[in-house]
């Protein structure tokens, strides 16, 4: 028995020990997951709340890449406070960074930015809307993808009239006859506040009456020319006549949405997305809302405030390449395809805009793309647009609510961006 039980034993250690061979190479050799490399971006709640629930599809298509978006301030201002001040300590914690289409000049400037035509390509704006492609590039390198084609836009009762007014006369003229009739409590809801949508409002009342409120050539404001008088006039005479609130002078976008979706107003100025708010609210406006260009006067072309927000590369990341590659698919066909439909936000690649399921789907497309193609309006493209845009936003509010005239308070505004441009520039005013 003994020598028959040390047979068997050495081939068991035999067999022990070849198995444990195969398997040594294979512990060696075998491949250990690729570490996932993170992209980091700062963006607005809003954005922040629309996009999350999309970055599964991300995570599948990009194996060893993920986006980890940072959620930042509602209000605009407050996360430009947030991203300047991130910037100014050195290294941001961010790749990723979602600009407002004013920001892109002062923070390229600043060098704050990557260029994106290196990790893009040249033509990536080709095949968006000519509007949309406007305020990305900056000095001569293209800086930030637009997210969306969002312009400003008019809604009005399709109830209370057969077609939108064409001109401010027609606007005043309506809303008269409205509240006159008791079928409104107001004629014209928009964003008065102290902050920049008061200067987007402005910015289009200017052009309304042929004017501008920037001349590029100069590099200065036009502020103290008749346009932008007649321009802080027409505002002015809205309230004092009634025809908006007085109110109006602490309206955002949501507080003159809310009044009108409850159907306060013949008129509301607003950006797209505020069509999926209606229609969503089930409030007595729902199914009585058109949207068409904003109002001019007489003999002028229209023309809504380009008001984008896109991703750019912030200098410094880690990876840039990755960081490009998450940037492109946030601002993406597909993922412009989803916004859409479920936020109201208006895309900005022409397949879209031509795609008939999508036009089904979000029905404000066709106001949207003739807003964009009708030449949007850009706000200053220069490193001091937000010392003008308070300066502006400042004595508008101010007139608005009463504390000085129209021609004195534009007079003002042009003082004020003369001494912004010379302190910073030290160029004449």
């Amino acid at each position: 028995m003994a020598p028959r039980l040390s047979r068997l034993l050495r081939r068991l250690f035999t067999l022990l020990a070849a198995g444990l061979l195969l398997l040594l190479p294979a512990a060696r050799g075998a491949p250990t997951a690729a570490p996932v490399i993170p992209v980091r971006v700062l963006l607005p709640a809003p954005f922040y709340d629309a996009t999350v629930g999309a970055l599964s599809d991300f995570r599948r298509s990009h194996p060893g890449l993920d986006i980890e978006l940072v959620r930042g301030p509602l209000d605009t201002d407050t996360i430009a406070d947030l991203a300047v001040g991130s910037l100014l300590l050195g290294e941001a914690p961010y790749d990723v960074l979602m600009v407002d289409i004013t920001w892109t000049p002062l923070f390229a400037a600043a060098g704050w930015l990557e260029p994106l035509e290196p990790l893009v390509g040249e033509g990536v704006l080709e095949a968006m809307e000519p509007g949309a492609r406007a305020g990305n590039a900056f000095d001569g390198h293209l800086w930030r993808l637009p997210f969306s084609g969002d312009t400003g836009l008019l809604y009005w009762r399709t109830d209370l009239m057969a077609r939108p007014p064409r001109t401010t006369e027609e606007l005043v003229s309506i809303s008269r006859d409205l509240q006159r009739q008791g079928k409104v409590r107001w004629g014209y809801l928009w964003q008065g506040r102290q902050y920049e949508g008061l200067s987007c409002v402005m910015l289009e009342a200017i052009h309304a009456f042929g004017g501008r409120w920037w001349n590029p050539a100069l590099g200065r404001t036009e502020l103290e020319r008749p346009a932008a008088i007649k321009a802080a006039a027409l505002l002015d005479g809205l309230v004092r006549d009634g025809i908006s609130p007085a109110a109006v002078a602490g309206f955002a976008e949501n507080e003159a949405l809310q009044v009108f979706a409850a159907g306060e107003a013949a008129f509301l100025r607003n950006w797209p997305y505020a069509w999926k708010v209606i229609e969503q609210g089930g409030g007595p406006v729902v199914g009585h809302v058109g949207v068409a260009p904003v109002v001019v006067a007489p003999g002028q072309e229209a023309g809504g405030t380009l008001g984008t927000w896109g991703f750019a590369l912030l200098r410094g990341s880690p990876h840039p390449r990755e960081a490009a590659a998450a940037i492109r698919w946030l601002t993406g066909p597909e993922m412009q395809r989803r916004l859409a439909v479920e936020q109201g936000y208006a895309p900005t690649w022409t397949a879209l805009y031509e795609d008939p399921q999508l036009q089904k789907a979000a029905p404000l497309l066709k106001a949207q793309r003739a807003a964009l193609a009708a030449g949007p309006l850009l706000r200053p493209l220069t490193p001091l647009y937000a010392q003008l845009s308070d300066v502006l936003q400042r004595q508008i509010n101010g007139m608005i609510t009463g504390q000085t005239a129209p021609a004195a308070a534009m007079a003002g505004a042009q003082q004020r961006s003369e001494a912004v441009v010379r302190a910073m520039t030290g160029a004449g005013g």
